[in-house]
């Protein structure tokens, strides 16, 4: 069985950002839901792992932006599952346009077992034949996104609402980035051009309680740290700005 799923997609309205091009935002969710399609494709969707106990958990997403497609612009979109390691498996995406990459991403996930309360083991779940032959993007990783909570890079709170509860009972994955641009005016966030963004989930939040953003920036990067009530970090996100959307 091939590891590698690919799709044609026209990037409607509804993905779109100010600029009529896919949102940053909203490619985080592009790339959630072609994970989704595809672990049903090969037999192992969301409510397979549920009924035996088991839940997803994303701990990292790393974008990378060449060209974001504008609206109605029609994309070959393509995910596919990376070689599992012991515990943590990481998946790769791409958004091409006549064979040139515009996007790519990963995740880095594992498997929550509620039964024991634990991390296992994700590599069992994947069909015996899968070939696993894709050559994964973004190869250098993950960045190390310290923390940084001191009271002068307070910039204010967040209060999660009702439309940021998943399935789980927890704040979706792509609500925090979501939260990450509110932050901004449309000027100010269509003048980062965004060359890469990358989300590090580090626990769970509920819905009413009251979140709190500290950021920090050099002449490249902004850096953000989100707190629970008790201190606990929850969410952080590194933004890598300067990127001028050059044709490809």
């Amino acid at each position: 069985m091939k590891s590698k799923y690919s799709e044609e997609r026209m990037i409607l309205p509804g993905l779109c950002d100010a600029q009529a091009k896919l949102g940053v935002p909203d490619t985080f969710e592009l790339f959630m839901d072609l994970a989704t399609v595809h672990a049903d494709v090969l037999g192992i969707s969301a409510r397979f792992p549920k009924m035996k106990g088991l839940f997803w958990i994303t701990a990292k997403t790393r974008i990378r932006f060449y060209r974001r497609p504008g609206m109605l612009e029609k994309v070959v979109t393509e995910t596919w599952p990376e070689t599992p390691g012991r515990v943590k498996c990481n998946r790769s995406y791409r958004v091409l346009k006549n064979d040139q990459v515009l996007i790519e991403g990963k995740t880095e996930w594992a498997l929550y077992d509620v039964t024991q309360k634990r991390i296992t083991s994700a590599s069992s779940i994947y069909p015996e034949d899968l070939e696993w032959d894709e050559k994964p993007v973004l190869e250098d990783g993950f960045a190390r996104i310290e923390e940084n909570t001191s009271p002068e890079n307070r910039i204010g709170t967040y209060t999660v609402s009702s439309v940021d509860i998943d399935l789980g009972g927890h704040m979706n994955n792509v609500a925090y980035v979501r939260m990450i641009a509110r932050l901004f005016s449309s000027a100010e966030w269509n003048a980062l051009q965004i060359e890469e963004a990358e989300a590090v989930y580090r626990a769970q939040c509920f819905e009413k309680e009251i979140l709190s953003v500290y950021r920090e920036e050099d002449e490249k990067e902004m850096r953000f740290t989100v707190t629970k009530e008790n201190g606990d970090t929850a969410f952080q996100m590194r933004i890598v700005k300067g990127n001028h959307e050059e044709e490809r």
